[in-house]
């Protein structure tokens, strides 16, 4: 008779959801996102779970507003890494235009109403970018660390601000 093995710790969650490309599949997205992300010990309100509401906003935005193909949902992924205390959101569309960080042009005046998205992203992001992905399209991706400073049931410090 074998000994029995250990089994490690699971020190990687993922969630994965496809929604539809519209308003209502965005906000359904952010929703969910918070719910997980309250299931991982990380709750509702607190400022890294506030952090990652906005990303996964923005990005599910911009897949409905940018990348949208007619008939073509678009999927949402967190991956919560416990050992490197990093969530990261990695929204993916069937369009093939990247997105890209706005600037101000005559085209968007810095008063513009809209086009913030990205920045806010970066705002409180640790790194975001553009990866190819299977099939038509890109996936849009931004990673939060977590402060490692304190306990998972205590309410955390929001991801830092990039340089």
């Amino acid at each position: 008779m074998q000994a029995p093995h250990a089994q490690e710790a699971v020190t990687v969650s993922v969630f994965a959801q496809r929604f539809s490309a519209t308003r209502r599949g965005a906000r359904l997205a952010r929703r969910l996102a918070t719910h997980r992300l309250n299931l991982w010990h990380v709750p509702y309100g607190s400022p890294a779970s506030d952090a990652i509401a906005l990303v996964v906003a923005e990005l599910a935005s911009n897949a409905v507003f940018h990348g949208r193909v007619p008939g073509r949902d678009f999927e949402l992924r967190l991956t919560y890494d416990r050992t490197a205390d990093v969530v990261r959101v990695e929204v993916s569309d069937t369009h093939p235009r990247r997105p890209e960080r706005p600037t101000a042009t005559a085209r968007n005046p810095v008063d513009a109403d809209g086009g913030r998205g990205l920045l806010l992203v970066e705002a409180v992001a640790a790194s975001w970018g553009v990866e190819e992905r299977t099939g038509p399209g890109k996936t849009v991706w931004a990673e939060c660390a977590l402060s490692p400073h304190h306990p998972i049931d205590v309410p955390r410090e929001p991801c830092p601000v990039r340089a």
